[in-house]
């Protein structure tokens, strides 16, 4: 499990990052979409670690 900021962005959308994955930062419309974002990123994000380095 990670945590994850979800916050207003300035443009109206809502942002969700995971600091501990830097790169993993989303948005959506609404909180929930954001999180859905997030939480995609965030399993690609940790499938591709997987595969390039066997890291995760």
């Amino acid at each position: 499990m990670r945590q994850v900021i979800v916050y207003p962005g300035e443009d109206g959308y809502w942002v969700a990052q995971c600091p501990s994955l830097p790169p993993c930062i989303s948005q959506g419309k609404t909180k929930e979409e954001a999180i859905a974002n997030i939480r995609e990123a965030i399993e690609l994000y940790l499938e591709v670690l997987q595969e390039e380095d066997g890291i995760v």
